[in-house]
């Protein structure tokens, strides 16, 4: 596909078909564990919106970002946006730990997510910008 067509594309597409698209076309382990946590997010929140943010980041949202999903050579990283403020007992966040605002956690090839922690990150994550957005602005 020539270059402009890929950029046609991006900008009529729905992200949800652009994600779908992006799964695909990884075609190894990384599409499988993209694919995996999209499924797992939806379950967790299913009002969820998606998004295709930063010329081709999938994020997932609910009155803010939740997270996003991005693929590199060797990890897929969730990045949540308000992680340091989300309970973490499971110690799934990895990486980015430093930071005061985001955390993320890095899945690398044949390893196994676990998925009640990460629903439940996700569903805090949502309530987390829902509570945020619905406080009243001072006068």
């Amino acid at each position: 596909m020539a270059k402009d067509s890929a950029a046609d594309l991006q900008q009529t597409a729905s992200p949800s078909k652009l994600i779908d698209e992006r799964i695909v076309e990884l075609g190894d382990w990384r599409g499988k564990a993209l694919a995996r946590v999209r499924a797992l997010i939806k379950q967790a929140e299913p009002d969820v919106v998606e998004e295709w943010k930063w010329r081709g980041v999938p994020v997932w949202s609910h009155a803010g970002i939740i997270c996003t999903g991005e693929t590199y050579k060797s990890v897929v990283k969730l990045t949540f946006a308000k992680g340091a403020s989300l309970d973490d007992p499971s110690r799934l966040f990895n990486s980015s730990l430093e930071g005061n605002t985001r955390r993320a956690i890095d899945i690398h090839e044949n390893e196994e997510i676990d998925e009640e922690a990460l629903k439940a990150l996700v569903r805090e994550a949502a309530a987390l910008n829902a509570s945020v957005r619905k406080k009243p602005k001072k006068a």
